[in-house]
């Protein structure tokens, strides 16, 4: 049964020096003594019978680390008469892990000897074991074979030859050699470099904890005796679910009596359960689970000991949890009144929800790797091999997942990209194509595999190691680590569940700053509109021609030899165009799209390969040779900064007329609470903007006279160039918006290709040359410097500008708070990246009013 926690009323003899002892009154810090021993005393606060502990604090623990001595004698003397003792880590935050605990200190031969009378030499036997194992290959470093299930008396002469003296027999002595071994253990190479890799900072302190034992074995006839660990909680789903196990006559998870026996903890047709063989237990635990529930304001895991009937609370962390589950648990907490809304707001991180849209490697899962990447885009697929764009549409018509394997992916694959259930290329980064269009997509994606050798004509994948894998043959791609695995691997499916759905509102109800959705085609609007993204930031409209009837008609735009031919060649591709306006219109209602015109150059719509350029000319009726001559004469040295964008509209004004008056039609056609935003790509100069606005202003005022509809429309610029936003007083003259396209203007400010930096980016960060890849994190400094720049002279010019980020940084919690802080509107992101904005965008609402106690529980 549980009985109360009575030290605060027992008066103590003081305590040890470098030493406290955890009462409800004594001064237990977690950022001095760690978590583990803070939790302790919540729980002695809380009246839970746990059994007498001291506390040791970093400054301590790192004095042994350099050679200190401490009073161990005074330690075990003040732990009760003769105790055996443990020694646990207490860091400053569970994830940062520590050293493995000791047990059973105090052990020896005389203790041995007693233990056996009382207990029986099985019991016996198994502590001192125990005990010797762990002081032979934590503290003494010795070989673990040398003791492994070996009786007492050659473990005992074993520990002799390898350490060359007997094995100690003093507890003091021993508890004096565990201390120290567990300071430095904490304090060596292996152990910095693992926890700074959980985030620890490299002077993380360690703190020990240690602790009257309870045995749990003793005399069946005088009450149940065992140990376990509970929780209420599922740990995949977060709904109410007991978990855990129970061993009679045990210590942890070892029995120390033959045939002892496990017990289920709940009432199970299996077999007997600690419910049934001991009900008083069972309900204590309850108790002790709610209250750690409503005091601690946390789930946590109870690790206890049941000792002659009497319920012992050894310890108790916060359950384990998935992202699913953390999402679960937060929700039901605050809606029970635990902890408020804005509280359970805080406790998701951000990128946790990525773990929740996408389907995920099962984490317990065999898998077996083949090679490793870079993630770009989250969650994980299995499917076939295919080398083409085309064999993924075959497979996506018969029904079938494939994974398209690309040495890098063109505009030329996106339709290829749609049909596909995951993306892996041997080359690019974070920014490249392939990455951009996968998270827009919601694919998973791996880029930069520079382990894996593609051979197009063989249709062969080699990977590490030799092994050759053919089209056909089955992968999982992971794009949340960039792992490629062997065969088929067991997947976790999405849980957009009422939590998630809950949670989300809580942070709209929150946030001050808008989030938009970046989306070319009205299956991506869908999904914006599914995750509530309050307009649309930036419609890529050449995504739109890559379908192949549309794709032939703009090609046969590109080899058109004059404006007039050109025009024939649009008025074909206007009505597809406004027709997906108007679907995206209508999906999204009389919230705001915004809609860039055509920016990358031409030769990008044109093939590369020689089968692509005989089905070309064969479809123009052209000699190959005037089609390779055509694109030839396209070609450029750098496209990225050659004729794309503005340029593309100023040179070639039939394109943008003919995006312009499919906007408007479609404007006209959805109602009039459709006001369209269109966008300017790439502009670098006002008189850009000042042309390219008198011809849109044109075709409107031509639309208005054939339809009779008196619309509006909204004039922006994608600030992408140094230049644009240097300028944006001038520039913002002529607009409503900028929107900055953080993607190209990190490029264009560090003069890095995107595509191409994945293959050393890696090697950069880590030296120390970029604090993170640019093109995922933005840099606040220089390019940040560019966004503020932009933002304080473009509302000079004009003081009603509308501002935005546009770029993949849209979606990444810190640009998010960068953007807030410059006095940004509003930011656009991916669709599946939606979601991780707008709970950003609160967390950052929320901590700036300060309007909750945001930190849970250490433990």
């Amino acid at each position: 049964m549980l009985r109360p926690n009575r030290s605060a009323a027992v008066q103590h003899d003081p305590d040890p020096d470098g030493a406290t002892r955890i009462t409800p009154t004594a001064n237990i810090r977690a950022d001095r003594h760690g978590g583990r021993a803070k939790c302790l005393q919540r729980l002695i606060r809380l009246g839970l019978p746990v059994p007498d502990t001291l506390a040791l604090d970093f400054a301590t623990v790192f004095d042994l680390a350099q050679g200190g001595r401490i009073d161990t004698q005074a330690i075990i003397d003040a732990l009760g008469p003769d105790p055996l003792v443990s020694v646990r880590p207490s860091s400053g935050m569970t994830d940062w892990g520590g050293p493995p605990s000791i047990l059973n200190i105090g052990m020896n031969d005389a203790r041995h000897a007693a233990l056996s009378h009382a207990l029986g030499p099985d019991a016996a036997d198994a502590l001192y074991a125990r005990f010797i194992q762990s002081f032979a290959v934590q503290v003494s470093r010795l070989n673990p074979d040398l003791f492994d299930g070996r009786p007492i008396a050659e473990m005992r002469d074993a520990y002799a030859t390898e350490a060359e003296e007997p094995f100690p027999q003093d507890p003091a002595a021993q508890l004096c050699a565990v201390l120290a071994a567990m300071a430095r253990a904490w304090d060596g190479t292996t152990a910095r470099l693992l926890r700074q890799a959980r985030g620890a900072p490299a002077d993380a302190g360690l703190g020990l904890v240690v602790q009257r034992m309870v045995l749990g074995v003793g005399n069946p006839a005088s009450g149940e005796s065992g140990s376990g660990v509970i929780q209420f909680v599922s740990s995949e789903t977060g709904l109410p679910q007991i978990t855990g196990r129970y061993l009679r006559q045990s210590q942890g998870r070892e029995a120390l009596v033959p045939n002892a026996g496990a017990l289920y903890l709940t009432r199970d047709a299996r077999g007997p359960s600690l419910e049934e063989q001991a009900p008083a237990i069972f309900d204590s635990l309850h108790v002790t689970g709610q209250l750690c529930r409503t005091r601690l304001r946390e789930e946590m895991q109870v690790e206890f000991t049941v000792h002659h009937g009497d319920l012992h609370i050894l310890d108790a962390v916060r359950v384990k949890r998935s992202a699913r589950a953390g999402l679960r648990i937060a929700v039901a907490l605050a809606t029970d009144g635990v902890i408020p809304e804005s509280e359970a707001v805080l406790r998701i991180a951000p990128r946790a929800l990525l773990d929740v849209l996408h389907r995920q490697i099962d984490p317990e899962a065999a898998t077996d790797r083949l090679a490793q990447g870079i993630a770009a885009s989250p969650g994980a697929a299995t499917g076939r091999i295919v080398f083409t764009s085309a064999a993924a549409q075959a497979a996506s018509a018969r029904e079938e997942a494939v994974i398209l394997v690309r040495p890098e992916t063109t505009p030329d694959d996106v339709l290829g990209m749609h049909s596909a259930s995951g993306i892996l290329t041997e080359r690019g980064g974070v920014s490249s194509h392939a990455a951009v269009i996968a998270r827009g997509l919601g694919l998973p994606c791996v880029v930069g595999a520079s382990e894996i050798t593609i051979d197009a004509r063989a249709r062969t994948l080699t990977v590490p190691g030799g092994r050759v894998l053919a089209e056909g043959e089955t992968i999982t791609l992971d794009g949340s680590t960039g792992r490629i695995l062997d065969g088929t691997v067991p997947l976790l499916e999405p849980a957009l569940d009422d939590a998630f759905q809950t949670i989300l509102n809580w942070a709209d109800e929150r946030r001050d700053i808008g989030v938009r959705a970046n989306a070319d085609t009205p299956s991506d609007v869908r999904i914006a509109e599914r995750f509530q993204a309050e307009g649309i930031g930036l419609c890529r409209t050449e995504h739109m021609f890559f379908d192949d009837t549309r794709l032939t008609a703009m090609r046969e735009m590109i080899f058109a030899r004059n404006a007039e031919d050109r025009a024939a060649s649009l008025e074909q591709l206007l009505p597809v165009q406004r027709a997906d306006f108007a679907e995206i219109f209508q999906i999204m209602g009389a919230r705001p799209v915004t809609i860039r015109l055509l920016d990358p150059p031409l030769h990008e719509f044109l093939p590369t390969d020689r089968k692509g350029m005989l089905d070309l000319a064969a479809s123009l009726d052209l000699p190959l040779e005037a089609v390779q001559r055509r694109i030839d004469s396209l070609r450029e040295f750098n496209p990225m900064l050659g004729m794309r964008g503005v340029r593309l509209g100023i040179a070639i004004p039939e394109i943008y007329e003919m995006q312009a008056r499919a906007i408007f039609e479609a404007a006209c056609a959805a109602g009039p609470g459709v006001t369209p935003e269109v966008m300017i790509p790439l502009v670098s100069a006002r008189r850009e903007v000042e042309l390219v606005k008198s011809r849109l202003d044109a075709v409107a005022a031509t639309v208005r006279v054939e339809t009779g509809v008196d619309f509006n429309y909204r004039l922006g610029v994608m600030v992408e160039t140094p230049r644009a936003a240097l300028r944006a007083d001038e520039i913002g003259e002529y607009a409503t918006f900028l929107s900055f396209g953080t993607n190209d203007l990190t490029q264009m400010t560090y003069g890095l290709s995107r595509d191409d930096a994945g293959r050393f980016m890696s090697a950069y960060v880590r030296e120390g040359v970029f604090a993170d890849d640019p093109f995922l994190v933005l840099d606040t400094d220089g390019v940040g410097e560019l966004l503020t720049i932009g933002a304080e002279r473009g509302r000079r010019g004009n003081p009603t500008l509308i501002l935005s980020i546009c770029g993949e940084h849209g979606g990444d919690p810190d640009s998010i708070a960068f953007a807030r802080a410059a006095g940004f509107d509003y930011v656009s992101c991916s669709p599946f990246r939606v979601p991780v904005a707008r709970l950003a965008a609160a967390h950052l609402a929320i901590r700036e009013r300060g309007r909750t106690t945001t930190a849970p529980p250490e433990r």
